[in-house]
């Protein structure tokens, strides 16, 4: 019994991942990172029984602004897209009597049954769609839990002097190279990836690259009170001070810094003030 199973299951399992298909992704919030593209399968579908990881040959797929979509086929990312607009896919290696040549198909049709009797029914391959949020990450919160050294600098004056600096604000991100992101965290998600699950590394190495970002600034010859005033300066000291990190590691950038206003202790600013004056 276990062998004609087999053969209806092929048979049936082919039939219906005949049906050309629709794949989309609803609209992501900044809590989700990626999706996994769905079937789109009303209440007047004909085809309900098809595999879930198959994509037929003629099959729309719906790229929305703000997402980029792959395809990932036996594991292999095969297709890019970051477009938005509307896209058949036509070159899948599931064959499909809906579309091109009819009598070719219904050859690569019965050869796919064969192909399936041999695994019990099921399709040898696997197919995945996969959505990634474009659009800027934002609202997350940071804070030094402890001073760190910044140098104020004005080589016009020859004044030199460290001081410790706390700092606080809000920063985002967005994924600048999905497929980066794919390969080192997100690959083969089973439904979404959602931001939390990687927030609390993203925040810890985020302050951690406030120091050197700080101490590239220090050619600006900047107080630090003047710092919140360079917000895209900042944002790209990150960036440096993050490439190894983000970067070239997750396919991440830092996009926009605010900080709220920086203040030093009153020793710092009195010594400051008297090498001023003095110079």
């Amino acid at each position: 019994m276990g062998l004609i199973k087999a053969g209806i299951g092929a048979i049936g399992g082919t039939l219906a991942d005949q049906w050309k298909e629709f794949f989309y992704c609803e609209s992501m919030d900044k809590e989700v990172m990626v999706s996994k593209g769905q079937k789109r399968i009303g209440g007047r579908s004909s085809n309900t029984k098809s595999s879930e990881n198959i994509i037929s040959n003629g099959s729309g797929i719906a790229v929305a602004d703000g997402q980029c979509m792959i395809i990932v086929e036996q594991g292999k990312v095969v297709e890019v897209c970051a477009e938005p607009g509307e896209y058949v896919y036509d070159t899948s290696t599931e064959p499909s009597i809906f579309t091109g040549d009819l009598e070719g198909n219904i050859k690569a049709v019965f050869q796919t049954m064969g192909k399936r009797f041999t695994f019990g029914g099921e399709a040898p391959k696997d197919q995945r769609i996969y959505f990634f949020n474009t659009k800027e990450l934002t609202g997350f919160k940071f804070g030094t839990p402890n001073p760190f050294m910044f140098e104020v600098a004005n080589k016009r004056l020859g004044l030199f002097r460290s001081v410790q600096v706390r700092c606080n604000g809000i920063y985002s991100y967005r994924i600048t190279d999905p497929l980066l992101f794919y390969t080192k965290i997100a690959g083969n998600v089973g439904d979404e990836y959602r931001r939390e699950e990687i927030d609390n590394q993203l925040k810890t190495e985020f302050i951690s690259a406030l120091q050197p970002a700080f101490a590239m600034l220090t050619e600006l010859e900047l107080r630090p009170a003047q710092i919140p005033a360079k917000a895209n300066e900042l944002r790209d000291a990150m960036n440096v001070a993050l490439r190894t990190e983000w970067a070239e590691s997750r396919g991440i950038t830092v996009e926009k810094i605010a900080l709220n206003p920086i203040t030093l202790n009153a020793d710092d600013m009195q010594k400051i003030q008297q090498m001023e004056d003095a110079a």
